[in-house]
């Protein structure tokens, strides 16, 4: 170190600036391993030598000196807290002066452990789901299944053999999941099943490594495979699973909305004392860290889920604060349930999605026929059938709009389209329904409405209906629509499809008289005929 930019570690100010730049203890010893001079952190480090009880450092040290290179060892003390590890670590930098640094590993050898001693409650925690968790060894065998097995097989069908023999053309997956030594997502497999059929499942999976003789290998992988979606049952069970299997308080399970709100899916256990509990999870990150508060008399950890590094919910489990702080494992276990979690959250948001589009009218975003008809007409007539209370349903059909979109384009047809339903929606309630049947074709539902308010519903619409107009192919043929009314009444008798044809009698009668009116149609006759 020559020159006037080097340091002379003989002097005190230039020690004490090359020890600072360590973020750990530090130390600069003699060729007797004599401490000289220590950064702050270094006190403690200096202390033990000077008291001959870290006995390594002299022969790290020796070693340093007598061979010229930087030596580096791993270092055990007993303390009143259990053992602490240090990374050791001597660089000789001239002739009787060395530097001496440490690194505590102890949080790390204990996070290792602890993950180690939580298989079971890893274990614990999927056997209660209903989908199919399983663990391979390096084989590709199976040394955990779900103890409900999977497709017809039980666990003991599953374990000790090659998780390859039950998919169908394992050779055109690389890497098979089951030898992956990397994290997939949602890779669709077919399975083979016990009675000879084949099953399509999502599968997810992350690898597992072990530390052989200070060496990270590869162990196998640990994954879980779906076939079948409850979102309900599957939030639920996993709070339930958690907080028993954990031996906690309790457990809330939270899903993103579209607004970024956090709104509870599922919850198990003690809640009382635990409110404003999703206040909490608005500095959540995307990348697992697992935050820890009290709110009450309550410990909490809580860590967000996601997907594809974003946050679509969060878990939380609480213990009394009586209790002390959290243990390491529990940590390390809570990320491994939000990973899960977060897989099953865009799951059940992709559930969602699709429930959504089978029963909602692309373009309006109505409802569409088979959603009206099968679902939510049955259900409104069935409690209307237990309060007594009467509704109309309108049948509503655009007059003349095939010239609309032969003259002016289907961008103006989609325009009309659009215009009527803002129109019936204004016409209508918070508790109503209204539905696009198909093309130009829509429905209302009005419910508890009585008969006299009916028809001066009806014919208001169609007064309102003028100013479609603006969208006619031709003066001549103007653009209006056409609406037929039923009114259903429970004492009646008559039959849900009974209504219906009324209903659609009723419109098209107005069709063929003259278009651009209504028609309240005939009560039924006693006994239930129209």
């Amino acid at each position: 170190m020559n020159g006037d930019a080097s340091i002379d570690i003989d002097r005190a100010d230039d020690a004490d600036v090359l020890l600072s730049g360590f973020p750990g203890a530090a130390v600069l010893v003699d060729g007797d391993g004599k401490v000289l001079r220590a950064n702050p952190k270094g006190a403690g480090l200096e202390a033990l030598i000077a008291h001959d009880a870290m006995p390594e450092v002299q022969d790290l040290v020796s070693k340093a000196r007598s061979m010229g290179s930087v030596a580096v060892g791993t270092i055990t003390l007993q303390s009143s807290k259990g053992e602490i590890v240090l990374e050791t670590t001597v660089v000789p930098l001239q002739v009787d002066r060395l530097l001496v640094m440490t690194r505590d590993l102890t949080m790390d050898r204990n996070l290792r452990s602890a993950l180690v001693e939580s298989r079971q409650r890893y274990k614990d925690l999927v056997e209660v789901s209903s989908d199919f968790c399983w663990e391979t060894s390096p084989d590709g065998d199976f040394v955990f299944v779900s103890p409900d097995g999977a497709l017809d097989y039980s666990a003991d069908d599953l374990i000790d053999h090659p998780a390859a023999n039950f998919i169908v053309n394992a050779d055109d997956y690389s890497p098979l999941p089951f030898f992956s030594k990397r994290p997939l997502e949602d890779v669709e497999m077919w399975f083979k099943r016990k009675d000879g059929e084949t099953a399509c499942m999502m599968l997810s999976c992350v690898p597992l490594f072990t530390e052989v003789e200070g060496e990270r290998q590869w162990s196998g992988s640990r994954g879980v495979c779906r076939d079948e979606l409850e979102p309900e049952n599957m939030l639920s069970a996993a709070a339930t699973a958690t907080t028993r299997a954990l031996e906690v308080a309790g457990c809330r399970i939270f899903r993103q909305t579209e607004t970024g709100k956090f709104g509870v899916a599922a919850e198990y256990g003690n809640a009382q004392g635990i409110e404003g509990l999703e206040n909490k999870l608005e500095n959540l990150t995307p990348t697992g860290e697992v935050s820890a508060f009290k709110i009450g008399n309550w410990e909490v950890l809580a860590v967000a889920t996601h997907y594809r590094h974003v946050i679509n919910g969060a878990i939380c489990i609480w213990k009394s604060a009586a209790v002390g702080a959290w243990e390491a494992d529990y940590q390390i276990l809570i990320g491994d349930v939000a990973n899960q979690l977060g897989i099953a959250n865009e799951q059940i948001s992709n559930h969602e999605r699709i429930v959504a589009l089978s029963r909602t009218d692309s373009m309006t975003g109505l409802l569409n026929r088979r959603a009206f008809f099968e679902e939510e007409l049955p259900r409104r007539v069935s409690r209307l059938k237990r309060s007594r209370q009467t509704a109309a349903l309108f049948y509503v059909d655009m007059d003349n709009f095939k010239l609309v979109n032969d003259v002016h384009g289907h961008q103006t047809g989609d325009d009309a389209i659009m215009h009527l339903r803002d129109m019936l929606m204004d016409f209508s309630r918070p508790g109503d329904v209204i539905a696009r049947l198909e093309g130009d074709e829509f429905a209302m539902w009005l419910d508890g409405i009585a008969p006299a308010v009916t028809e001066n519903r009806a014919k208001a619409l169609v007064e309102a209906s003028a100013t479609m107009r603006q969208f006619s192919g031709s003066d001549e043929h103007p653009l209006g629509i056409s609406v037929g009314v039923a009114v259903y009444d429970p004492d009646s008798g008559e039959t849900f499809d009974e209504m219906l044809a009324r209903a659609d009698k009723a419109m098209y009668a107005v069709k063929k008289a003259h278009k651009g009116g209504y028609e309240l149609a005939a009560a039924p006759a006693a006994g239930g005929d129209s």
